[in-house]
């Protein structure tokens, strides 16, 4: 078995499409929560906070900067994850295409790379 993230990314439209029908979109979902916990695939599941409600770090300069929100326009926005522990990456596919979703939203799949994958002491063991 491995864990596979399923990444929940969205717009401001599909967002405001997502909250403009609230009540049946939190029913579909907690449906879909105890569907897979039924499969006894779940591992985890969040949704975040408001975006206005975070900041960025950003990297780009000789130091660290952070910005506040609110943000302007989102082209795509990281809106929450569901954790899976499958036996294959189209398994989780297949649990993605599940994922209670306004049209225009995505579902990105990632698997979750196990601690020895994970390089250490900068030497790489090519895994991920």
């Amino acid at each position: 078995m491995s864990k596979y993230l399923l990444i929940m990314r969205g717009t401001d439209e599909t967002n405001a499409a997502m909250l403009a029908d609230l009540d049946q979109m939190m029913a579909a979902t907690h449906q879909f929560i105890e569907d897979m916990m039924k499969a006894d695939v779940l591992v985890a599941a969040e949704g975040l906070d408001d975006p206005r409600q975070g900041v960025v770090v950003d990297f780009g300069g000789e130091t660290p900067v952070v910005t506040d929100g609110p943000y302007g326009e989102t082209r795509e926005l990281f809106g929450g994850y569901f954790v899976l522990d499958v036996a294959t990456k189209q398994e989780a596919v297949e649990w993605a295409k599940r994922v209670p979703a306004v049209r225009g939203s995505k579902i990105e799949v990632r698997r979750v790379a196990e601690a020895d994958e994970v390089p250490l002491g900068g030497e790489s063991n090519g895994q991920i």
